[in-house]
């Protein structure tokens, strides 16, 4: 008798068919499978909140604002007392510098009529005319300016409100007589930039797809992506400007990096697209794999990218904080349109792109090319000398960084505007009839009575590096007494930077012990240095705190130590390559630009943005070696084959970006020059001497030992898996 008799027999759940249209497989690919089977609706979706986010950011305007303020700082100090106690310095001013050969009291009349006018307009304080006051009338009498002094701080002053000055001041011009106009305020409204750099970027970058896929259809995929993420991003920055502090030069950086990494991301998709279509795939399986594998190196390298970004929120500067988080959305932005408008646009055209691509795979195979083959033999001769690949690439990149050692941070002034501005013009006459120091006064407060104030006046005269000081000038309260300090030396020149030091250092503690004055020196040009000086004490903390998230995400997803300190260290070699580059070409003139400092926000932003899209590469290249490993175990294939697979994908992407970030050297605004060849230099070096070169050799040299992580770690460590296997 069987034991089982009267037992129920256990019930086998019945396992459902697998539909074709729905393998199994990862979330991308999940998202990728629904993009492709409702594909309109996934591009309605987007052109709706393209067409909705723009309706609506052109509704509601920008309300950008730009946040230089630097608590804990001197001039930060400086400023908030003015405002407190009633100080002229409490707003900006905006000179109106007078040139006539016959010396400016000939057109006396004219000037008069037009200063009056100027101090009827919106957002004017007072005027106060040369004629009432002979220190703002040169030696030779030819050359004098007239003040006019804002009622806000540059940055707050409507723009309209500054081209009404402008203009009204330019009116009263004669054949005689010259009239500019300078001040931040005034650069701050001239229009420097124009469409061109983005127009020049997207076409070259359309020229290079279409070189790489020779198909227009396949070309226009990756680039359309990347519009429809660049168009959201800049309407929702548009938006947010509302409820953050964000700059009024942050538009155009966004288009900048927008349009490479959206490119970028879409194009590794794209190109994994491409490879499984020749292996056989139909197009809806092509792309769900392509999701499925490169969608999760696009999510990992967008998610560095944001951590990287987010970390200069924690640097605390404001003005850096909003152009951070923008940049964040943009990133954001360009990673959903990659993994559900892409697929969607992939579901549309994938016929004709099947077509093209077999075509050209059938004909590459009729002539005996096998792909990827120019990459391998590169492969194998960097692993035949690997030792020499690898110093001589280490040293062109240590030479490049070399002057980077030298850099001096600041931010550019009038004197680096185009000759044509009014700015520059402002600027040339004030230096031609004052001296060059003119242009960069310190601005002096004295905390104490009258008695003070001319006490601390006559000590700053006769200080080392001073040209003049003007005056006592006491605020409306007689509290504060004010001293403006006229250096011998330029504002960017190094000298005026040392009399700030020297003035804070060394003078001020002196004569507040004499006078019993509190003493603190503020303006323009102290805040540049000290938003420059706080960079750099606080970029070590920055540094590390990316580096170091992004070295663990490294080491969860490959399970080594070795690679993501490699990583870390290369990272940081082409960006100091980078930043070798803008100071041999921006600071030492380079090429006939005009010398100057390095702005001083660049080298943290091009940090962030250059370390994220380095692990992109890093990420795409060492993850196909991986898999290769993974499978033959053979270390030396595993590189090969590693570089034979994405070596032409990485190049392209390159390509394309440092033509993208390279069209900003177009732009007549400096600082998009210094962002633009920054970024270019830094993805040329990792692209091509880093990820071809330097990694192939490392990963050589380094061998098996390339993966080993301690067990110890290897047990606590949870198990993020990049690249899911094939048949998943």
């Amino acid at each position: 008798m069987s034991s089982t008799r009267g037992t129920a027999a256990p019930l086998a759940l019945p396992t459902p068919p697998v539909r074709p249209d729905r393998p199994r497989g990862g979330r991308f690919g999940s998202l990728a499978g629904w993009a492709q089977r409702h594909r309109w609706a996934a591009l309605l979706i987007w052109v709706a909140v393209l067409v909705t986010v723009t309706l609506g950011s052109q509704a509601a305007g920008s309300a950008y604002k730009n946040d230089f303020s630097l608590p804990g700082t001197d001039s930060q100090a400086a400023t908030d007392l003015f405002t407190k106690h009633g100080s002229a310095q409490a707003g900006d001013s905006v000179d109106i510098v007078l040139k006539d050969r016959q010396g400016i009291d000939a057109p006396k009349a004219t000037v008069e009529q037009m200063l009056a006018e100027v101090e009827r307009l919106p957002g004017v304080a007072e005027v106060r005319s040369p004629y009432t006051d002979a220190s703002a009338v040169s030696d030779d009498g030819t050359i004098g300016y007239a003040t006019v002094t804002l009622d806000a701080k540059a940055e707050a002053i409507p723009k309209e409100d500054v081209t009404a000055i402008i203009d009204t001041a330019k009116s009263a011009e004669t054949d005689g007589l010259q009239i500019e106009v300078g001040g931040e305020a005034v650069r701050g409204a001239e229009e420097k930039g124009s469409p061109i750099a983005e127009l020049a970027g997207v076409v070259a970058a359309l020229v290079i797809l279409g070189l790489l896929f020779g198909s227009l259809v396949a070309a226009s995929v990756p680039l359309l992506t990347a519009l429809f993420a660049v168009g959201a991003a800049l309407g929702l920055i548009v938006l947010a400007s509302h409820v953050f502090t964000i700059a009024d030069f942050t538009p155009p950086i966004t288009m900048l990096v927008g349009l490479g990494v959206g490119v970028d991301y879409a194009l590794l998709i794209f190109y994994r697209y491409r490879h499984e279509l020749t292996d056989g795939a139909d197009p809806a399986a092509a792309g769900r794999k392509a999701l499925d594998a490169a969608g999760r190196t696009v999510f990992f390298a967008g998610c560095t990218v944001i951590i990287a970004l987010l970390g200069l929120v924690a640097l605390g500067l404001g003005s850096l904080q909003g152009v951070a988080l923008a940049l964040a959305l943009t990133v954001l932005t360009t990673m959903a349109a990659s993994l559900v408008l892409l697929p969607a646009l992939l579901a549309l055209f994938g016929k004709r792109i099947q077509r093209h691509v077999l075509k050209h795979a059938a004909k590459t195979e009729s002539k005996g090319q096998a792909e990827g083959r120019r990459w391998r033999a590169l492969a194998s001769a960097v692993q035949r000398r690997p030792l020499l690949s690898l110093l001589v690439a280490v040293l062109a990149l240590l030479a490049l960084s070399a002057p980077a050692l030298g850099l001096r941070l600041g931010f550019a002034d009038a004197g680096n505007d185009p000759r044509a501005t009014t700015s520059r013009q402002a600027y040339d006459l004030l230096a031609e009839g004052f001296g060059p120091g003119f242009n960069g006064p310190l601005v002096v407060v004295a905390q104490g009575d009258e008695t003070a104030g001319r006490a601390v006046q006559l000590e700053l005269a006769k200080t080392e590096g001073v040209a003049a000081a003007s005056p006592a000038m006491p605020s409306e309260d007689g509290a504060l007494s004010t001293v403006i300090v006229y250096p011998q030396t330029a504002p960017q020149d190094a000298g005026t930077t040392d009399l700030l030091h020297r003035l804070r250092d060394d003078v001020a503690p002196r004569v507040e012990q004499d006078t019993g004055a509190e003493i603190l020196v503020g303006g323009v040009t102290a805040a540049s240095q000290d938003f420059a000086d706080t960079v750099s004490k606080r970029l070590p903390l920055f540094v590390a705190v990316v580096v170091g998230l992004s070295s663990l995400l490294l080491m969860l997803v490959f399970r080594s130590i070795l690679i993501p300190v490699k990583a870390a260290l290369l990272n940081l070699l082409s960006i100091t390559a980078a930043l070798g580059a803008m100071t041999l070409v921006f600071q030492h003139g380079l090429f006939g630009v005009q010398p100057g400092p390095v702005e001083a926000f660049l080298p943290v932003l091009i940090f962030a943005i250059v370390f994220g899209l380095s692990m992109d590469y890093e990420v795409f290249l060492v993850s196909r070696m991986h898999e290769e490993w993974e499978r033959t175990k053979d270390h030396s294939l595993a590189v090969r084959e590693g570089l034979a697979s994405t070596g032409k994908v990485i190049t392209a992407a390159g390509a394309i970006m440092i033509v993208v970030f390279g069209a900003f050297m177009l732009s007549a605004d400096r600082m998009l020059q210094q962002f633009g060849l920054g970024l270019a230099v830094a993805i040329l070096m990792d692209a091509l001497v880093i990820r071809c070169l330097i990694v192939p050799a490392l990963m050589h040299l380094m061998g098996k030992w390339a993966w080993w992580l301690p067990a110890p770690l290897a047990r606590r460590l949870p198990k993020v898996a990049l690249e899911r296997p094939a048949d998943s």
